[in-house]
């Protein structure tokens, strides 16, 4: 049962739209009637409002950094093992995910969950979200193509949190192991499933560069 409650909690939490929410408050509308028609801090830059792009991306990531922070001090308190905290906030990072890309407030069509991931590797475990953050990054100042970034951190995240302890094993102290690898697994797969679309461009070399428009996908 509590490990039920940090994955509705970590989804509800989830599952608010800040992208949608901020595009209102700004002025544009329907951000799911612009662009890609994500709620994601790169559709919404699409808008061309970068501080409205980066408030969406600090959000989106601190919500599933919340998620995980409120169930792992809750089962702390509460819950007698010594696993229970790290698990319950595991369980809560993926509530998050799921929140975040299927929200029960929009049909369950949400976004792609990016930033959400990485707010949720950095909460489980630092060493692993900041090792994809810095990906993300290399790999866009080389691309410039925010998909394939965002592709290939998660991608790496599962195996960085696997064989970390390995070449520091101070790592485990952090998060960094079996249980953390598992969760990353099961975020890159939802992230490159719910990236089928850019994947398809991506073969074909026609995905946008960061910066670049797109029209609205039908």
């Amino acid at each position: 049962m509590p490990l039920l409650l940090a994955l509705a909690g970590g989804y509800l939490l989830g599952s608010i739209p800040f992208g949608l929410v901020l595009a209102y408050l700004g002025g544009y509308g329907d951000i799911r009637k612009i662009g890609s028609g994500n709620i994601g801090a790169t559709n919404v830059l699409r808008t061309g409002n970068k501080p409205l792009a980066a408030a969406t991306l600090v959000l989106d990531s601190g919500k599933g950094a919340i998620a995980v922070g409120v169930a792992h001090c809750l089962a702390m308190s509460f819950l007698p093992s010594p696993d229970a905290p790290h698990l319950a906030a595991l369980v809560a990072g993926g509530g998050a995910m799921l929140g975040h890309t299927f929200p029960v407030w929009l049909g369950f069509k949400g976004g792609k969950g990016v930033a959400t991931a990485l707010g949720v590797l950095l909460a489980t475990c630092w060493p692993v979200g900041v090792i994809a953050c810095l990906t993300w990054l290399l790999v866009a100042v080389l691309f410039r193509i925010s998909s394939f970034s965002a592709l290939v951190a998660l991608a790496l995240a599962p195996l960085v949190a696997w064989f970390l302890p390995a070449v520091w094993p101070d790592a485990a102290d952090f998060g960094a192991g079996g249980a953390e690898a598992i969760l990353a697994l099961a975020i890159a797969v939802l992230v490159w499933i719910r990236h089928h679309a850019n994947i398809r461009r991506l073969l074909a070399g026609t995905e946008p560069r960061i910066g670049q428009g797109k029209k609205k996908e039908g």
